[in-house]
């Protein structure tokens, strides 16, 4: 009886052995993978942001009358746009 106990914990001990191989190789893969999820995700809201404020500086250096007016969008703007930026960061933990 005892050797059959033996037997069967051995066993246990190699699948969970093996299993935690492999997940160690799903978890090197998956750390890359979240890191291309932001990566590509952080692309958009830089652009978006850079083509934000360079509108935003352009409109208020034209009508510096307005530049509270637009001061105001622009950090509406800036917070939709890192928004945008906190959903793939979010994603990434979830890939």
């Amino acid at each position: 009886m005892h050797a059959v106990l033996a037997m069967w914990t051995v066993l246990a001990t190699e699948a969970t052995q093996a299993a935690d191989a492999a997940a160690g190789l799903t978890g090197d893969i998956g750390s890359i993978g979240a890191g291309l999820v932001f990566g590509l995700g952080a692309i958009g809201p830089g652009i978006g942001l850079g083509f934000l404020i360079g509108k935003a500086i352009e409109s208020m250096a034209r009508q510096p009358e307005a530049a509270g007016m637009v001061r105001t969008t622009m950090f509406l703007g800036i917070a939709f746009v890192e928004a945008l930026a906190l959903f793939g960061f979010v994603l990434s933990f979830i890939v």
